[in-house]
């Protein structure tokens, strides 16, 4: 799979488990993201996808390494639809 498809897939993961929060944006805990089943399916290195879109712009989070488990209450920011 290619880096483009990954975070196109990781966006629709983020849709799937994510809520919106008062200023109308989609977030999503980094735990919710990594212990969903379909989600450990899809991506063979989450946390390398999470960087690509952070690269890309589509979205935030405030950490510059995510690591499961210190981790899981990093909200995850889709800044881009």
């Amino acid at each position: 799979m290619n880096v483009e498809n990954e975070v196109k897939l990781l966006v629709e993961q983020m849709h799937r488990l994510g809520t919106r929060g008062p200023d109308g944006k989609l977030k999503v805990k980094f735990g919710v993201l990594f212990h969903d089943d379909q989600c450990a399916n899809l991506f063979e290195a989450m946390v390398g996808t999470l960087k690509a879109g952070k690269r890309k712009k589509l979205l935030t989070y405030d950490s510059e390494m995510l690591l499961q488990g210190v981790h899981d209450d990093v909200e995850i920011v889709l800044l881009q639809e």
